[in-house]
């Protein structure tokens, strides 16, 4: 946002921030049940303030039968007795402002919770009364309805309709729920449901969160036809993605966040495979930034990298937004892995069991990964564990599994568990702090992860906590120096052999990134090495290696030669 002069406010925090986000459920165990909670992380504050991060985003911890990892919300306006209290939610909030730190919270707006006041009492009501109306019933087709009312697929897999029985147990309408049946879709051409989320924001905004983050932003409002879709085909508009009627929603859910002092962000969770169509979300009157998951999505490639990068800074400059950045989060597997793999690229329908890893070159690589992804202009979003460098655990006991999308999808998927395993803190052997010793965590830990706890890696030089620490600290003194850069001026390219990636950033410093797997490649003369991901030897950069380099002297342009 921009004074009445045209200047940027100094308020405007979250156009560079770094936003740490916690999965509470699996941060740190504050009363020994094996679960996460508040409690947890109010003990762990000190780590998240030394590590460096601007604020913490919190998925759900509203009351919910917890269907699906909280997304499935029965009360907007509470916290759920697995994870404590509001009352606590309200000193963690406190307690991380004094630190330095500000709270996102996670607002569910597609759907509810079964267990919702709202959709108990429609499922109490009859066919066409208002309770039903704040969702999406219809009745069934074919012989008795006995048929969905179209061919829509849920998220989850499996039909996006589930039909429900009368009070003398005759089958009924149908509901419509894009993820799983616990999660009930609702009706936003109701202005109830659009009346309730307005309250819901200024409720949490009123207890002094600093944003809200929109999940599955883009799939609130479905053509009241219901039409089916055509295999093959993406119909244009999509009868639920990406609908021209939600931009006036978020315009007035803007309006409500700039009501509030000290820049509150909305931040949406956006699947979109088009820049400019993601842009128009942030077009200064509606969300704020919008999670870049192309960045995510791209496989460990120079040339593939630096075409999102480009796209994504072209796109977000158009409409003067800065781009947000992000390697992982509590929906996909873990970078380690990933960039461990043949294919290093993410795609959920490509999620299956067994795939092959080598975690040592997924370890290198997300260390380079790191340097990089720190050194764009714009917001970043880190996944709890990934400062540790943590790898996806794909060897839980199927009795253990939780994520619907495992379940439903008859056990091909293999879900989401395996990035949500509970954080390892110290020791040498489960729970690794996590929980006091004898506590069952409520995923197992593998013992591999000994060497991987917060305080095996405190002040060990080479590892992934120090690393991310130190670039931290970097990326904050250098932004400061430099102002907020947010977008494609703020990222100048400097040429660079094949597989390799160079541009300048901050304040007069340089971001060298060689992703060929074989052949090193040396560093422009006259520089200082600041930091590296790996060893530099001889002024050479290693295969799947970073480096932050100070820029010499100004006579000549700066190249990466072969």
């Amino acid at each position: 946002m921009t004074d009445e002069a045209g200047e940027e406010r100094p308020d405007a925090w979250w156009r560079n921030a770094v936003i740490y986000q916690i999965y509470p459920r699996s941060f740190a165990d504050g009363d020994g049940d094996g679960v996460g909670d508040l409690a947890g992380v109010r003990q762990r504050l000190d780590h998240l303030a030394s590590l460096g991060v601007d604020a913490l985003w919190f998925t759900p911890w509203y009351p919910s039968p917890m269907a699906d990892g909280g997304y499935d919300v029965a009360d907007y306006r509470g916290v759920d007795p697995l994870f404590g209290t509001l009352a606590e939610a309200e000193e963690l909030i406190e307690e991380a402002r004094r630190r330095g730190l500000r709270t996102i919270v996670d607002v569910v707006p597609n759907h509810v919770s079964r267990d919702h006041p709202w959709f108990r009492a429609a499922l109490a009501a009859p066919p066409g009364s208002a309770e039903r109306a704040l969702f999406h019933f219809r009745p069934g087709r074919g012989p008795d309805g006995r048929l969905p009312p179209n061919n829509w697929v849920s998220e989850f897999g499996g039909p996006a309709w589930t039909r429900v029985t009368g009070p003398d147990g005759s089958p009924g309408e149908w509901y419509l729920h894009l993820f799983a049946p616990e999660q009930p879709d609702l009706n936003w051409a109701d202005p109830r449901v659009r009346a309730e989320h307005e309250a819901v924001l200024r409720f949490w905004l009123d207890r002094g969160v600093a944003g809200i983050r929109v999940d599955s932003a883009t799939l609130l409002t479905k053509d009241p036809a219901l039409p089916d879709l055509v295999p093959g085909r993406t119909p244009d508009p999509h009868p639920y993605a990406d609908r021209d009627d939600l931009h006036e929603i978020y315009r007035c859910w803007r309006r409500i966040a700039d009501s509030y002092p000290g820049e509150r962000l909305l931040v949406g969770e956006m699947w979109l495979s088009d820049p400019a169509r993601l842009a128009r979300y942030l077009s200064g009157d509606e969300l704020h930034t919008a999670f870049n998951f192309s960045f995510l999505q791209s496989p460990w490639d120079a040339e593939r990298i630096r075409a999102c990068i480009d796209a994504t800074l072209e796109s977000h400059e158009a409409v003067g937004a800065p781009p947000t950045w992000v390697l992982c989060n509590h929906d996909v597997t873990r970078t380690v892995t990933r960039y461990g793999r043949a294919d290093t690229s993410f795609d959920f329908a490509g999620k299956r069991h067994a795939v092959p890893s080598d975690l040592a070159l997924g370890t290198r690589r997300a260390r380079a990964a790191c340097l990089l992804t720190l050194a764009l202009p714009g917001s970043l979003y880190l996944y709890q564990g990934e400062e540790l460098g943590l790898y996806e655990v794909e060897d839980l006991p199927a009795d253990r599994l939780r994520d619907p999308m495992h379940v439903r999808s008859g056990g091909t998927d293999p879900g989401r568990d395996g990035c949500r395993v509970p954080m390892p803190w110290s020791g040498t052997a489960p729970p690794f702090g996590f929980a006091p010793d004898g506590t069952n965590p409520w995923l197992p830990q593998p013992a591999g992860w000994a060497s991987l706890t917060v305080a095996a890696q405190d002040g060990a030089p080479d590892s992934m906590l120090t690393l991310y620490r130190s670039a931290l600290a970097l990326r904050r003194a250098a932004t400061t120096r430099a102002g907020t850069p947010a977008g494609a001026s703020a990222l100048r390219w400097i040429p660079a052999p094949t597989g390799v990636l160079a541009f300048g950033w901050g304040d007069g410093l340089l971001c060298v990134v060689n992703l060929t797997p074989r052949r090193p490649v040396p560093l422009p003369g006259g520089h200082t090495v600041l930091l590296a991901s790996a060893p530099v030897d001889d002024g050479t950069l290693g295969p799947d290696t970073a480096a932050w380099l100070r820029a010499g002297g100004d006579d000549e342009p700066p190249s990466v030669v072969t």
